[in-house]
């Protein structure tokens, strides 16, 4: 499943997410994961979480990050949740390939034995969005 955190800069995103790593931490039988632009999150998130910055890795656009998220779970099985923050600096302002991605994600979390669960803060208003999106993600 695919859900989505969305909001203006400074509306609050980054925060929600940070409670969401947290309470997937308690609930998971197996690994969460949260992934970030810059190391900023490294004490907020409970350390059980495997925290892993885009930018070391120079993960830049959709395709690469795509790419990139598929080797996290091709890695490691136990993952249930995997949770970004700072999705449109990482592939793009362009919602319309935003779309494209988050559809690929969507399959990717169904193709294993149990479903991941991916949630992205997306710093844009629900009605910038193209209306696609919302066939496949839910907004939280």
């Amino acid at each position: 499943m695919v859900s989505l955190i969305l909001g203006k800069k400074g509306s609050g995103k980054t925060k929600r997410l940070i409670e969401k790593v947290n309470e997937a931490i308690e609930k998971s039988n197996g690994n969460v994961v949260c992934v970030e632009k810059q190391p900023k999150l490294t004490y907020d998130v409970n350390y059980r979480a495997r925290l892993i910055d885009t930018d070391h890795y120079c993960v830049s656009g959709y395709d690469a990050f795509y790419g990139f998220l598929c080797g996290i779970c091709a890695g490691d099985h136990d993952i249930t949740d995997v949770l970004i923050d700072a999705t449109l600096r990482i592939g793009s302002r362009d919602y319309n390939e935003l779309a494209v991605f988050l559809k690929k994600v969507d399959e990717l979390s169904k193709n294993h034995v149990e479903e991941k669960n991916f949630i992205f803060t997306v710093s844009a208003d629900e009605a910038d969005l193209p209306a696609e999106i919302f066939e496949f993600c839910k907004k939280l």
